[in-house]
């Protein structure tokens, strides 16, 4: 297995990886990461709890500059409970980045979900 530090990844991103606790990257990580971190498209499948959520979101957000002020990634998931978990994890991977994430699904205020688009949003 690799550690995080051997994909050359930006400090404040390294930073909140090993915050969460993250030593070594998973098999999925392992693999998926340095390819997307090219800038290569990917397709990965992985058993539930393997660490998905990070294998494309690390390098994502490694890749998004924080002088962006407009949406740059859009993640698509099938309910709205993934939809909110993968935000979870994503905020916490950005934590030290300062980007932002918004989860927009149904059966939430429109309203409300207008006002945090203003908030300029990267993902």
């Amino acid at each position: 297995m690799s550690t995080f530090a051997e994909f050359g990844l930006e400090p404040k991103v390294l930073q909140a990886i090993t915050e969460l606790g993250f030593e070594e990257a998973t098999p999925i990580q392992s693999k998926s990461i340095p390819i997307a971190l090219t800038g290569s498209d990917l397709i990965g499948q992985a058993q539930t709890g393997t660490g998905k959520t990070a294998a494309f979101g690390i390098p994502l957000i490694n890749k998004i500059p924080t002088s962006e002020d407009r949406i740059v990634a859009l993640i698509m998931t099938p309910t709205r409970e993934l939809a909110i978990q993968v935000a979870e994890e994503i905020g916490k991977l950005t934590r030290f980045k300062g980007l932002r994430t918004l989860p927009i699904y149904g059966g939430q205020e429109i309203g409300r979900q207008i006002r945090a688009l203003k908030k300029h949003p990267q993902i």
